[in-house]
């Protein structure tokens, strides 16, 4: 695998930035691709097809990029590395198959997600496969701390999802419970990412506060330019519907922060969608110009900015190089990043 995985979700000025990020870890970012193709090659057809094609979809691997980073900034061994880059690669796709069959979702960065094609009583099976191999190859390197590591982020995951589910279409959700579900549902993983090389032998407990709080703020940052772009880029660029997550009946914090704001017949027209699951009786272009006209757009990238911030502020102590140098180059990526 090259930087192209990350290059094609950034601006064309980012490409080099992107390139430099991964420079230092081609060779583990190929095995760990190469680990990937190895673990679908079940003797179950159903498997090794629908495996094929979500992993020839793209995406970014940003998770086990930092993980491969992080193991080569404290001197771990490449081949663990490896293995445990594969395994939240996994978690991270299994978490995405789920959610798709939950919120009925036709596309997936741009391409048809697997429930619409073979139906969600397989593929919900297929999920569950995925995460189930992602914790047996935990397993194979025996430290127990690095597998309650994965497992209490997939725990956080599912709860955030459950959190989600239990509110959907709510507009009394409050900031603070907004962020503690984006906590869960995003950044647990990216943390656990981090972290995990920490624990790695030898473990180094000072490396594993930082890399946490780096990962915990980066995937803040990651899933706030996420609810950016639902609302500020193209259907092309996201691979989705534009206000999908509205539709879906699912408040991020544009509108959450606008909606207080918003005057009786406003607020009418975001409850109309919430309703009816559709863009019926409001069109999409009347809720972009209502969370442009409050100014939420701008303040919820300064809170992915401050995010950012501290991200790299994590890294203060680590030690220097390439590898820290990408690190420090990520939260820049992913605020730029158009997809």
């Amino acid at each position: 695998m090259t930087a192209h995985r990350l290059v094609v979700a950034a601006r064309p000025e980012l490409a080099d930035q992107a390139g430099r990020i991964l420079a230092p870890i081609e060779a583990e970012l190929a095995a760990t691709e190469a680990l990937l193709t190895s673990r679908l090659a079940s003797d179950v057809p159903f498997i090794r097809k629908t495996g094929e094609y979500v992993f020839a979809g793209g995406g970014k691997r940003m998770r086990p990029a930092l993980l491969l980073l992080c193991a080569r900034l404290l001197g771990r061994r490449a081949e663990e590395a490896v293995t445990y880059a594969a395994v939240v690669e996994l978690i991270h796709t299994a978490t995405l198959i789920h959610d798709d069959i939950i919120d009925h979702a036709e596309l997936r960065r741009g391409r048809r997600t697997v429930h619409s094609i073979w139906g969600s009583n397989l593929t919900v099976l297929l999920g569950d496969w995925l995460y189930t191999t992602a914790m047996q190859m935990a397993l194979a390197h025996d430290n127990l701390r690095v597998i309650d590591r994965l497992c209490d982020a997939t725990l956080r995951m599912t709860e955030g999802e459950l959190l989600v589910l239990q509110r959907l279409g709510d507009p009394g959700l409050s900031e603070e419970e907004y962020l503690e579900i984006i906590d869960r549902k995003t950044a647990r993983l990216f943390a656990a990412a981090c972290a995990v090389p920490a624990l790695m032998a030898p473990a180094d407990e000072r490396a594993l506060v930082a890399l946490e709080r780096y990962g915990r703020s980066l995937g803040l940052c990651f899933q706030l330019v996420d609810d950016l772009l639902d609302y500020t880029a193209s259907e092309d660029e996201v691979g989705k519907p534009v206000l999908s997550d509205l539709k879906e009946g699912k408040l991020t914090l544009p509108l959450l922060l606008a909606l207080p704001r918003l005057d009786q017949a406003a607020r009418r027209k975001v409850e109309n969608v919430l309703e009816d699951r559709a863009f019926t009786r409001v069109t999409a272009a009347e809720i972009l110009e209502l969370v442009r006209r409050e100014g939420t757009l701008q303040e919820v990238l300064a809170l992915a900015r401050r995010h950012a911030d501290a991200a790299r502020a994590a890294l203060a102590d680590l030690p220097d190089g390439d590898e820290r140098r990408g690190l420090e180059l990520a939260p820049d990526f992913v605020l730029h990043r158009t997809a």
